[in-house]
């Protein structure tokens, strides 16, 4: 079915949205309200920063990248600038470097030299699009250079084993949808921002084919839900592993989705974006509209705990292009539900957006305050 009719099908059906999120309508709060939400979180936030190392307190290395971004789409949004500290604090002190590569195991330890890189690609691309994006705000030459960086890491990733896209880790066992969505974004961002016209013109390629591809691989399902990844068969065919749908897999795409359409301009892409977007607000929320991931509340570890900030922030990037009331709509009644019912006196935020508080730690709370920061200001 064409993927523009699958969409108006699909609108169709999310037509009952509004009466289900009816039976518990968030309340309207000021554009000053919700900036100020957002400052206490983010001084929340900061008390998990340690600033010998350039990370957070309780929470892993790829997490960081997400809080890095967090404060800086905070600052897009009207905060004051005076974080712009932290991020290049962070530039300094957070960047892996060890002698020189080493074999261990199946594994080739790549982080020979300073850089943002480990041995798994997506946690590379999450540092590079907090690069892109504090390049964005300040104007940094250093933030974007770094971002290509990673980008010309990743990009060796790339082979045609299942006909394309990167690997999910150097070992080269696993083809999954973060790690190619996130390759896509960075290629997407880079093709508008890279300093030269042979870099943007690269970075331009590496897009159009990602996406090309990521849509004939069926890691997009029948329902328009992003699955996990790929299984690798004996005879070499790739299938979807029918592996659990993640919040974040739905929506990182969106925001490469978003960036591609401002390369290309071709209206197509946000059809395909909204697709997924109304996908996800069909099947990853609750009666009220409120996003939840399967692990909830107690077995998401360090990871998962993460994922929900990821799709509002991208659904937040798609928004500030189309500008849909029911994206408006979800953020709010998010939003009214994380800090009534998942807040701590301290606002420190956790893990269940429709409450009780459960999980908490420096990942939960910039996962949630993703969604202030959503709210306060879409772009």
């Amino acid at each position: 079915m064409d993927m523009r009719l699958r969409y108006f099908l699909l609108f169709a059906l999310l037509i009952v949205l509004p009466a289900a999120n009816a039976q518990n309508p968030a309340a309207p709060v000021s554009r000053q309200e919700t900036l100020r939400r957002v400052e206490a979180g983010i001084a929340a936030l900061q008390q998990w920063y340690v600033p010998q190392t350039g990370l957070y307190r309780s929470t892993g290395w790829w997490n960081a990248a997400n809080a890095v971004t967090t404060l800086v789409d905070a600052m897009r949004a009207g905060e004051p600038r005076e974080n712009e500290a932290v991020l290049a604090n962070t530039f300094a002190h957070a960047q892996v470097t060890v002698p020189k590569p080493q074999q261990v195991g199946a594994l080739t330890k790549m982080t020979g030299f300073p850089g943002f890189l480990n041995d798994y690609y997506d946690d590379e691309g999450w540092w590079a699009l907090a690069w892109v994006d504090a390049y964005d705000l300040t104007g940094r030459p250093e933030y974007l250079a770094m971002a290509g960086s990673i980008f010309k890491d990743m990009s060796g990733a790339w082979d045609n084993t299942c006909g394309g896209g990167i690997w999910w880790s150097r070992d080269r066992k696993y083809k999954n949808a973060i790690a190619n969505e996130l390759f896509f974004s960075v290629a997407a961002s880079l093709a508008r921002r890279a300093a030269t016209d042979e870099e943007r013109k690269a970075a331009a390629e590496f897009a159009a084919k990602e996406w090309k591809w990521f849509q004939s691989t069926g890691m997009i399902n029948q329902d328009h839900l992003v699955n996990d990844g790929l299984i690798i068969d004996k005879d070499g065919t790739c299938r979807n592993n029918g592996r659990t749908v993640w919040t974040y897999n739905q929506g990182v795409v969106l925001g490469g989705l978003t960036e591609w359409y401002r390369v290309t301009h071709d209206d197509g892409l946000l059809t395909d974006a909204r697709v997924l977007a109304d996908a996800g607000l069909a099947h990853l929320t609750d009666e009220n509209g409120i996003l939840h991931d399967p692990c909830e509340p107690n077995s998401c570890g360090a990871d998962a705990n993460q994922f929900k900030g990821i799709f509002v922030r991208n659904l937040g990037k798609l928004n500030g292009q189309v500008q849909e009331a029911r994206y408006r709509a979800f953020f709010a009644a998010n939003v009214a539900s994380i800090w009534q019912t998942d807040r701590t006196e301290s606002n420190q935020l956790g893990i269940v957006w429709s409450g009780p508080m459960a999980q908490m730690d420096a990942g939960t709370h910039s996962s949630a305050l993703d969604a202030l920061v959503a709210a306060a200001g879409e772009r």
